[in-house]
């Protein structure tokens, strides 16, 4: 079993409610066990800054599915909720994203996926719920902790917890 890293995000909808579903959906469909799911962020636009605020989590997973079936299933989740990939414009409104940050140790770069997340470094919002649920992992020779110690965290709040 492979233990997965997978950054969540969304702005349209009820984000909150999408991620809960899509957490059960990626567990079902890749036959996978959830070893942890961080709190819920909400954080400022990031690239295209002129929409609502996102949602963001991270989750941690194992699953026995190879990293292009895992991207694959992903994709066909964030379809299920409404994202159309083929007709969003780049860093835009969405109803949910996944991304695969870290798969095991694995290290790949081919046009369809590059792992570890090649923008994991420069993302506050995915290294803010990451470092809760796994401060110390070393991804690329650097942990999630020390990742965050020059970015800016301003606008990312965490959410209460929701029953």
């Amino acid at each position: 079993m492979a233990s997965v890293l997978i950054a969540l995000g969304g702005n349209v909808g009820d984000v909150r409610a999408t991620f809960k579903k899509a957490i059960a959906n990626i567990c079902g469909m890749t036959q996978a066990v959830l070893v942890a799911r961080s709190s819920d962020y909400t954080t400022p636009p990031w690239g295209d800054e002129q929409q609502a605020p996102f949602v963001n989590a991270c989750i941690e997973i194992e699953t026995s599915l190879d990293p292009h079936a895992l991207l694959f299933t992903l994709h066909k989740i964030e379809k299920k909720f409404g994202r159309d990939r083929a007709n969003e414009r780049r860093w835009g409104p969405r109803t949910l994203d996944l991304d695969i940050i870290a798969y095991d140790d694995v290290g790949l770069q081919k046009p369809e996926l590059t792992l570890p997340h090649p923008r994991l470094f420069e993302r506050a919002f995915v290294l803010v719920p990451l470092a809760e649920i796994t401060p110390d992992r070393s991804i690329a020779g650097k942990t999630p902790r020390d990742a965050l110690i020059p970015l800016a965290k301003d606008g990312i709040e965490r959410l209460p917890d929701i029953a």
